[in-house]
């Protein structure tokens, strides 16, 4: 049976993050979409739920990332090829950091309370997008994206990131073909956060792409396709 190309956005994000990638990549894909999920597992529920039949080639950006390695853990057997784009894999950490965490990801979902979808993701973006894109069209297509979710979209998946599982027991334990990929100047992931998954998971390759921050399928379109590209041809 053919393997089929499923997408998962990131927070907030939507089919456009992936827009540049089901453009240009040959393999039938779909993009995931989590409703009003308010945990990691629901959201990889709902994805596998209404994913094609068959093996799958599972590619994960930021909070999709850790959705792609929930569905590794439940359907191992399914997925042939993972991509894990400017994600991580550990849970909210202990003390002050996890707080440090807390706090922001509340103060800008306030924020999305108290001023709108929009005024919150012009905020967001000063942090996520690389300094030679803003302004922009990348920021624009970001905060479109983000416009057209709701505060309790938001909080719903703020929750499930303030309650993400730790993954790393089970990178050892993949054995399908993995990618890793992030931007050169991703703050929220940087390329040491997946040097160190580089290490757990057997045979993974991994891609840092210069002047890029944690958007990575928008900002850097021909780059990410190419690496994908490469993965789902090897």
């Amino acid at each position: 049976m053919k393997t089929s190309l499923l997408l998962l956005p990131g927070l907030l994000c939507d089919a456009e993050l992936w827009q540049p990638q089901v453009a240009a990549l040959p393999a039938a894909c779909s993009v995931a979409e989590y409703g009003d999920a308010r945990s990691i597992a629901a959201m990889a529920e709902a994805a596998l739920a209404a994913a094609p039949p068959g093996p799958l080639a599972v590619a994960g950006h930021s909070m999709g990332g850790r959705v792609a390695l929930e569905i590794c853990r439940r359907a191992p057997e399914r997925v042939q090829r993972l991509a894990l784009l400017n994600t991580g894999c550990l849970p909210l950490p202990e003390g002050e950091a996890g707080a440090a965490e807390r706090a922001g990801r509340l103060r800008f979902l306030e924020l999305a309370r108290r001023d709108g979808m929009r005024a919150m993701a012009l905020d967001w973006v000063q942090g996520t997008v690389h300094e030679s894109r803003r302004p922009g069209p990348v920021v624009d297509t970001v905060v479109e994206m983000f416009a057209r979710r709701t505060p309790a979209v938001f909080e719903a998946q703020i929750e499930a990131l303030l309650t993400r599982p730790d993954y790393s027991p089970l990178l050892p334990q993949l054995r399908c073909t993995t990618l890793l990929l992030t931007g050169s100047d991703d703050r929220l992931t940087p390329p040491e956060t997946h040097a160190e998954m580089r290490k757990r998971i057997p045979g993974a390759s991994h891609v840092v792409i210069g002047r890029c921050g944690h958007m990575a399928p928008l900002e850097s379109p021909a780059a990410v396709n190419a690496a994908l590209g490469a993965w789902l041809a090897a």
